[in-house]
């Protein structure tokens, strides 16, 4: 497909099928698409974790939430080849014109654009590779397996012909969602305007947690060095793993575990002076809303693949032989993660005093300039069916 065709797409299909990091990574791609395909209806295909992650897109005007076969790491799902089959009715329904398919570096497009084949989509475009037939319409090489993951899904856009003027990762948070954070935050003692810390000890695996009695002893002492409440956050799921942060001698350590949201965390994290994660969900987040952060980055996948690259961060870890691994599950001792508790502190209340320094310079140049500034953009609203993500929500670690 010639990049002059492309405005002739009226329903467009992105396909994103993993982790609500990876969904929220896709951003730029979508507003790259919105921008080049204004009068375009553009739908996502998420997986039901993914999902939670499209009311934060306002670039889309619907979703089809699916878990694929493909993407089964555990084999859970049973043999049913009617599920499949549903799958490309739903798509022929749909009657899409063409279909973007967005991978890792390490997974396939070639499942899903086999199932937008038998939907009769024409056009299919995926990186790739490994050959495929003609399974791909549009059959792109990718960039190096280095390469950050927001970077080589513009790469397949640029390759099919769009021009991304934009890189960075943004979000738009639904105000319900940010009435509700506020009343949360409320609830445990924090109001609008005081500074807090959201400690984020979650992930998808375990090879990417640090050790949750090491977040507790960091999280028992932060408030008395920084003065800040510590806002808990993650899925009910992971109620068991922040057990032993939780403790009740400190109330200045709140949960908001199996609270929130998606959106509704998106609008915590956006409140934050600090956050502290893993490689998950939650880091990218921050960086798109570039709030300082704190990442405990496990030996699992290469940092240039998925560190935030806008806000001001920091990434604690261990220099290890066996990284990256990509494994869910360390045969070690998680060595890349071995970081002291006094490490973490010491470079938490240095990025906090940065931080402020920074806030006191941009407020001083924003009184000087006060005159010229423009009104904020304001993103297109989203049509995205939130009761369709409720009743399709896997209650799985952010």
């Amino acid at each position: 497909m010639t990049s002059g065709s492309w405005p002739l797409v009226h329903r467009l299909l992105v396909v994103r099928l993993d982790n609500i990091g990876d969904v929220i990574m896709l951003g730029p791609s979508l507003r790259t698409l919105r921008q080049a395909l204004a009068q375009a209806s553009i739908t996502l295909m998420a997986s039901p974790a993914g999902a939670q992650a499209a009311p934060l897109l306002p670039w889309i005007d619907d979703l089809i939430i699916h878990r694929a076969l493909w993407q089964d790491v555990s084999g859970s799902l049973a043999h049913d080849p009617g599920r499949e089959q549903e799958l490309v009715q739903t798509l022929q329904e749909r009657r899409f014109d063409a279909a973007l398919i967005f991978t890792s570096f390490s997974q396939s497009p070639h499942p899903a654009a086999y199932a937008c084949y038998l939907a009769g989509i024409p056009v299919r475009a995926g990186q790739s590779k490994e050959f495929g037939g003609a399974v791909l319409s549009q059959w792109i090489k990718p960039p190096p397996d280095e390469t950050h993951q927001v970077d080589r899904n513009l790469f397949l856009l640029e390759s099919a012909g769009f021009r991304p003027e934009e890189r960075q990762l943004s979000l738009s948070v639904p105000p319900g969602a940010r009435i509700t954070a506020d009343r949360l935050l409320a609830e445990v003692g924090i109001q609008p305007g005081v500074p807090f810390i959201v400690l984020a000890p979650g992930a998808s695996c375990a090879a990417r947690r640090y050790d949750p009695v090491r977040y507790a002893a960091v999280a028992r002492q932060l408030p008395s060095r920084t003065g800040m409440h510590v806002v808990v956050v993650g899925s009910l799921r992971e109620s068991e793993l922040v057990r032993p942060i939780l403790d009740p001698a400190h109330d200045r350590v709140v949960s908001l575990v199996g609270q929130t949201s998606i959106p509704q965390l998106a609008a915590v994290i956006e409140r934050s002076a600090l956050v502290i994660a893993n490689n998950s969900g939650p880091m990218h987040i921050a960086d798109a809303f570039l709030r300082p952060t704190l990442v405990l980055y496990s030996g699992t996948e290469y940092e240039s693949q998925w560190r935030p690259r806008s806000a001001p961060a920091t990434l604690l870890k261990r220099s290890v032989p066996c990284s990256p691994c990509y494994n869910f599950h360390c045969p070690y001792n998680m060595e890349c993660l071995d970081v002291p508790p006094e490490e973490v502190l010491a470079e938490a209340s240095h990025m906090l005093t940065q931080s402020s320094l920074r806030g006191a310079h941009n407020e001083t140049h924003l009184n000087q300039f006060s005159a010229f500034s423009a009104s904020p953009w304001q993103p297109r609203a989203s049509a995205v069916n939130q009761q369709e993500i409720k009743h399709a929500k896997e209650d799985c670690p952010h």
